[in-house]
């Protein structure tokens, strides 16, 4: 009996790091699992080897199932959305959208597509592990790392006796701050290979909004071409 909760307590350290983090993990499951549409005013930091090199910033909305829209007013307005199976780019004054399976996008904000699905931790990351490297902004926040889910098999297997790797050299990775004692989220950092990275914060979360379906629908206006391919990466959004 001894060895078979040893073995159990193992492989629960092998996915949340501690039992402290599991707590984290439960508390923001719980504050956004039940909302059947989410709205949030964001602000969004592109950061590259140390730098911020541009901010963004406009409201996000997320409906269940696996609808987000995402708003963006300054400096420029452009829409980020995702219908449930494409995702969209456009940039009005490019009279351009580009459009990709929802299932193949590798973009930044894909993480938080768990705000508009089944609210599980675990079906974004393959570990979450108590952040070494990223400290919360608020001693009433607290900030848990998460491998994602098919950027690193290799570190996704190894053992929790091993320290992990928090610095984005070996694939994408995510931090995740939230509020302590209500799990609420204030911040989400996405780092890659490079030092780059983006920062999204969060303020005024609003649980259940009246939201249009059709919010989450883009239909083109006239004279908007749309392309099929890959989303611009926000790579390129830091060199404008």
């Amino acid at each position: 009996m001894l060895r078979c909760f040893h073995t159990v307590s193992f492989l629960f350290l092998m996915v949340f790091g501690s039992p402290d983090v599991k707590a984290l993990v439960t508390r923001l499951e719980a504050r956004y699992r039940s909302a059947g549409t989410l709205q949030a005013a964001f602000l969004e930091r592109y950061i590259e080897n140390g730098h911020l090199v541009r901010v963004e910033a406009g409201t996000a909305f997320f409906r269940r199932p696996g609808k987000m829209r995402w708003e963006y007013e300054s400096p420029e307005r452009n829409l980020f959305l995702v219908d449930g199976k494409s995702a969209w780019f456009y940039v009005p004054a490019d009279h351009t959208a580009t459009r990709v399976p929802a299932k193949e996008s590798s973009d930044w904000r894909t993480p938080l597509s768990l705000l508009a699905g089944e609210m599980k931790v675990s079906r974004v990351c393959a570990r979450v592990e108590a952040a070494l490297t990223e400290k919360p902004e608020s001693p009433d926040h607290a900030v848990f790392f998460c491998q994602l889910r098919g950027t690193d098999p290799a570190h996704n297997n190894q053992s929790s006796r091993e320290p992990s790797r928090q610095t984005g050299d070996r694939g994408e990775i995510v931090f995740f701050e939230i509020v302590k004692n209500t799990g609420e989220l204030v911040r989400v950092l996405v780092k890659e290979p490079g030092g780059v990275g983006v920062e999204f914060h969060f303020a005024n979360w609003k649980w259940d909004p009246p939201l249009a379906d059709s919010l989450f629908r883009f239909a083109a206006p006239p004279g908007v071409a749309i392309v099929n391919g890959e989303l611009p990466h926000d790579n390129a959004l830091m060199n404008q």
